[in-house]
């Protein structure tokens, strides 16, 4: 006689062990996809600060020279590692608000119009694997004084 504790696998107890499976794989879907979406949002969150900064140092470097546009959208682009790797895709664009003189305001727009999304599905609900992240700054005109 063998002594000893008795297992039972009746069907009751297979079905749980599968319940728990099909829970683990739906769970764990789930928060892979939450996952990438906090990747996603943190790289697009980066890089809007990027261009926050960039537009913010050529609407400081425009409010000493408002008219100089070419050298402000330059100023914009070489103040940021970040801009700098992807300058193709980065667009500058100088507003100046009134005249170009003291007391008005400089405007810099800065547009990164292909910012990829790594999760593969959400291009399907977006409609696009990319989106456009842009960043404004405005500063008041310094000099030169209006005459």
């Amino acid at each position: 006689m063998i002594k000893g504790k008795i297992v039972s696998l009746n069907s009751s107890d297979a079905q749980e062990n599968g319940q728990s499976l099909v829970e683990f794989a739906i769970t764990l879907v789930i928060l892979l996809i939450l996952l990438a979406g906090l990747v996603d949002t943190g790289r697009a969150l980066f890089t809007y600060l990027a261009l926050r900064e960039s537009a913010e140092e050529g609407a400081l470097f425009g409010s000493t020279d408002p008219s100089n546009t070419s050298a402000i959208q330059a100023r914009a682009r070489n103040s940021s590692d970040m801009v700098r790797g992807f300058n193709s895709d980065v667009t500058v664009q100088v507003n100046v608000i009134g005249a170009a003189c003291t007391g008005n305001a400089v405007r810099v727009t800065v547009t990164y119009a292909n910012f990829p999304i790594t999760m593969p599905f959400m291009g399907a609900i977006l409609g696009s694997q990319t989106i456009p992240i842009s960043a404004t700054a405005t500063n008041t005109i310094l000099r030169p004084g209006c005459s």
